[in-house]
């Protein structure tokens, strides 16, 4: 058999076909009930219940980055690297172990606003009390609250000029989530640097010590991080650092 002369025939089937399945699909989606725009009779408009579920099955995916950026997570991670490196350790607590104590610590501290989200906007979304939109203006409320409590006004000026929409709003209560997201984002960065300078100087302080004594004792060749990593992690311990370190992150949120 000629496979030479089939080749063209191959191409021209799957074109054909890739120019009827759209319509096809289509056709298929035209024809579930479920999936369809309810006009009602005061002009608007909303999806039906399945496809709302859809759109909804889609924002999943959107969740890791939603985590990072409208909670704790990130003020809370970061300060834990800080930490870990401060100490001089490079693999204990792995990042597992600290990704983990972020995720417990993030959803202690968002608690409150979590259960505010589902108490006025999920439940009656799932009890049919209130369309998709409409809860997910009242459901943003709480965490614009919060978002708005840790960032910086310095920070949602720079991007409300970035954006060019200096004198439009009335006052940071009003800005769009476009620019209070990012603006937020940069708050958290600074405030965990700012932590993570505070928690390295103790352990910084530790290492000059160590590094003058055995200067003085000619043992240049003895690297000074062997001697003072004992000290540093009996010094965490004695003080009870990870409850510290954990206490001062709830304590920054304003819990």
């Amino acid at each position: 058999m000629n496979f030479g002369r089939l080749k063209p025939l191959f191409l021209l089937t799957l074109f054909l076909i890739g120019l009827a399945a759209p319509s096809w699909a289509y056709a298929q989606i035209e024809g579930l009930p479920a999936l369809k725009l309810i006009t009602n009779p005061d002009g608007t408009q909303e999806y039906s219940v399945t496809l709302q579920v859809l759109l909804l099955m889609t924002a999943f995916t959107f969740i890791p980055a939603m985590l990072m950026m409208m909670t704790s997570f990130t003020r809370i991670v970061i300060v834990f690297a800080i930490l870990r490196q401060a100490i001089g350790l490079q693999q204990s607590p792995s990042n597992q172990i600290i990704i983990g104590l972020s995720l417990f610590l993030t959803f202690f501290i968002m608690a409150p606003v979590f259960k505010e989200a589902n108490e006025t906007a999920i439940q009656p979304y799932l009890e049919e009390k209130m369309p998709l939109q409409e809860a997910f203006d009242i459901g943003i409320k709480p965490l614009r609250t919060f978002m708005l409590a840790q960032t910086r006004s310095e920070d949602i000026n720079v991007f409300v000029r970035l954006a060019d929409e200096e004198g439009k709003y009335e006052s940071v209560e009003t800005v769009p989530l476009n620019i209070l997201l990012p603006a937020f984002v940069t708050s958290e960065l600074k405030t965990a640097f700012q932590i993570g300078f505070m928690i390295f100087i103790p352990f910084l302080i530790i290492d000059m010590v160590v590094a003058s004594v055995l200067m003085a004792m000619g043992m240049m060749m003895l690297s000074p991080m062997i001697i003072s990593l004992p000290f540093k992690i009996m010094l965490f311990v004695m003080v009870d650092g990870w409850l510290l370190i954990m206490g001062t992150l709830a304590a920054s949120f304003g819990l």
